[in-house]
């Protein structure tokens, strides 16, 4: 229930402004309002997916649902004019059924999903005087015209070449011929030396194509020296999350869809190479919380000057060297070192991510929470089809004969990473009836049509700050649909949405407590198996005392990753109702019990480098854990544990 913080992004505004509006009047123009409803549609659903990150991971994030909703859209029309009310309920009903499995699999299939269903219902619930030969293309441009505004305009802090990065002296470069030396890169005491001379200012210029990459690369070595900061203090725990968080979003922003195999430019390819320099940095931070000691405040000094040379794409200059009095100090060192080298000539190594086959995408979609998620989405919509196919058959509509509304909200309120259920309800109702009340004020006093194309374009605009509270959003969203839908020639309908509405939260609310096959909790459970089967390679790796870096750092990308997918969904679970959240109780005490293994296997790994055997405490911390999961496993479902 609560409304998430930070700056306006303007960029994205900005993008809001510029697509639904502009679309809605040039087709006004054209005189094909109803085509231009449809692309203001397709640009508002993609404003909805239009979240932070880099311009390369939009592509998917925005364009991938978009395809769906134009397949969704093909269906519902077809369906829509072919099919009777029983025959269209069932098809309607069991393309819930697919949107809701595939809506499993992470938050781009969610997203999917989403606009899978919500266009089949508009497509079938809202018959247009158009072609769907000519629809399906609108929706496609309307939201490819906003993912070319993702693309192609610059963001307010696109300017790289910090002028006051880099001064001074450059980055320490290791000799191969002498060991390395900490003072080699700053020392607290006077220098007797000269300065050297600064070296020309990096080139200050207009580079915004990996402004998110290099966002998003500066906060893990941020979050790095945030860990540092906290080591041997009782927020270790959630700085090490938060570093989690920061290395998910960099990964993501580094390794979305090229048309090459590796990357193409040097700026690309020194961003690679500083994201996989942060791993070995983060590996001894790691291990440096979970010793539980304090860290010296100049540790943290190196992660930080490093972040801001990656903000200003410019050299790290001299870096402050820790003291290398235990092994996790040493690894912090030698990462430092590292990263030093990286930073003056890095090349582009792997991202160190495990690719999903198709194969494990189907189990993810077949699997217990997969399954449980669609069979929860296809009756909440054929349900809601259902309803609102009565109700049109039965002229309850009266003057409004389109039905939509019905179902298209109950596929928003039915999706669990939204929000547990009750505060999706309460936010949808509140956001809804506000909207359709301030529209209904709007509508008295706007000239038409363009008081409303205007009303369009400044609902864009707000979309992404509304998108902090669903309630807000919903508002918005509320205002700009209705805005469209009387362009495109419909009556004044607030006092038929409120209703509507209510009657899709009633739906979701029956039908979302509703007993069902099978054990309940299946989307927690796979969550908890998964991180489970990545904690068990991560130390089957690591005990087996393997020389392979990379692949280390790989799985331990993935158990970290893992671990904080089934956290978000533990959260989301616990938030139900009884009735829903005593199925998942538990799971949250197992997910901190392989947190904390993960980290042991870090800690083990760092030390295991430095002195090759592992101490006492090391091997009893493991046992130990290893017995406290086998005790807490069952109790939220039988399956493997580690051994």
């Amino acid at each position: 229930m609560r409304a998430q913080r930070g700056p306006v992004p303007w960029a994205a505004v900005t993008r809001g402004a510029l697509a639904a509006g502009p679309l809605l009047l040039a087709a006004l123009l054209a005189g094909r309002a109803s085509l231009g409803v449809v692309a203001a549609i397709a640009a508002m659903l993609a404003g909805i997916n239009d979240r932070p990150g880099s311009r390369r991971t939009s592509v998917r994030r925005i364009g991938v649902p978009a395809l769906a909703g134009a397949v969704g859209l093909l269906v519902g029309s077809y369906a829509g004019a072919h099919l009777g009310a029983f025959a269209l309920t069932l098809v309607l009903t069991g393309l819930g059924l697919v949107g809701g499995g595939i809506s499993a699999i992470g938050p781009v299939a969610s997203g999917t999903g989403t606009q899978l269903l919500v266009t089949s219902a508009v497509g079938a619930g809202m018959p247009l005087p158009d072609p769907v030969w000519q629809t399906v293309p609108a929706f496609l441009a309307g939201a490819g015209w906003l993912l070319a505004l993702r693309l192609l305009l610059p963001t307010p802090v696109s300017r790289t070449g910090d002028p006051r990065a880099g001064r001074g002296r450059g980055p320490y470069r290791p000799d191969s011929r002498f060991a390395p030396r900490p003072d080699k890169r700053s020392d607290p005491r006077p220098d007797p030396r000269p300065e050297p001379r600064p070296g020309p200012r990096p080139d200050v210029r207009l580079d915004f194509r990996f402004d998110g990459e290099r966002v998003a690369v500066a906060e893990v070595y941020d979050a790095v020296a945030a860990l540092l900061d906290a080591a041997g203090t009782e927020h270790a725990g959630a700085r090490r999350a938060a570093l989690t968080a920061a290395l998910d979003h960099a990964q993501d922003a580094l390794a979305g869809p090229r048309l090459r195999r590796h990357p193409s430019s040097a700026a690309e390819r020194r961003l690679h190479a500083q994201y996989a320099a942060a791993l070995p940095l983060g590996e001894a931070a790691t291990a440096l919380a979970w010793a539980e000691r304090t860290v010296p405040k100049r540790a943290a000094e190196g992660p930080r000057r490093l972040a801001a040379a990656v903000r200003g794409n410019s050299l790290a200059g001299p870096l402050p060297a820790p003291a290398r009095t235990d092994p996790a100090l040493r690894a912090l060192d030698a990462a430092l070192l590292h990263a030093a080298e990286v930073f003056d000539r890095g090349r582009a190594p792997d991202l160190h991510t495990r690719r999903r086959s198709v194969a494990a995408l189907v189990r993810t979609v077949l699997g217990a929470g997969g399954r449980e998620y669609a069979l929860r989405a296809g009756l909440c919509f054929g349900a809601a089809v259902a309803t609102a196919q009565a109700l049109h058959h039965g002229h309850w509509y009266g003057a409004h004969q389109h039905w939509y509304w019905l179902p298209a909200t109950a596929v928003f309120l039915v999706k669990p990473d939204l929000g547990p259920l009750v505060s999706r309800v309460l936010c949808r109702a509140a956001g809804t009836v506000l909207g359709a009340l301030l529209f209904a004020g709007f509508a008295a006093v706007l000239p038409r049509p363009e008081g409303l194309v205007v009303l369009v374009a400044v609902c864009g605009a707000l979309v992404p700050v509304a998108a902090r509270h669903f309630a807000a959003q919903t508002t918005v969203v509320t205002v700009l649909v209705l805005a469209l839908v009387m362009v495109g020639g419909e009556p004044q309908a607030s006092a038929g949405r409120i209703g509507e509405t209510l009657l899709a939260c009633a739906i979701v609310l029956i039908v979302g407590h509703l007993p069902v096959p099978g054990q309940r909790g299946g989307g927690v459970r796979a969550r908890i198996d998964a991180a489970d089967a990545a904690a068990h390679a991560y130390l089957v790796h690591v005990l087996g005392e393997s020389d392979d870096r990379a692949a280390r750092w790989t799985l331990r990308r993935e158990a970290y990753r893992t671990l904080a997918e089934a956290r978000a969904a533990i959260a989301r679970a616990a938030a139900e109702l009884p009735a829903l959240a005593r199925h998942s109780a538990g799971a949250d005490e197992v997910a901190a019990v392989l947190e904390r293994l993960v980290d042991t296997t870090t800690a083990c790994a760092v030390h295991l480098d430095d002195t090759g055997r592992l101490t006492p405490r090391h091997t009893e911390r493991l046992a130990a854990l290893r017995d406290e999961l086998a005790t807490r496993r069952g109790r939220v479902g039988r399956s493997r544990t580690l051994a």
